[in-house]
């Protein structure tokens, strides 16, 4: 196994909410990575990301791994959501935000 594939499996264990997208949260770099950042900000939970296009290594081995050709890819407690039009037709009719909410890491009162 490559080591890029472990760097992978590793940031979606360790990350409850996990966004694989082009640029950055606060300067997304696509169209798709915008709305789904925007989506995803929208149910009030943090959320990790990686910014795909510093990471070449990752760009390349992360369609083959999700067996997902196209970015930004969703992952929520180690599963696949998907990509933009996924989340937003999630957070459109309310099953993002309960998916978020229940991945969200509960913070001790």
């Amino acid at each position: 196994m490559s080591s890029t594939i472990e760097k992978i499996q590793e940031q979606i264990n360790g990350n409850p909410i996990l966004l694989y997208m082009k640029g950055t949260p606060r300067m997304p770099q696509c169209g798709f990575s915008a709305q789904t950042v925007q989506a995803l900000m929208a149910c009030g939970e943090r959320f990790a990301f990686v910014n795909i296009l510093e990471n070449p290594d990752i760009r390349a081995e992360l369609p083959k791994f999700a067996n997902w050709p196209t970015f930004p890819q969703l992952w929520v407690k180690g599963e696949l959501v998907g990509g933009c039009d996924i989340v937003v037709e999630m957070a459109t009719n309310g099953e993002l935000q309960t998916l978020i909410k229940e991945a969200a890491p509960q913070e001790e009162e």
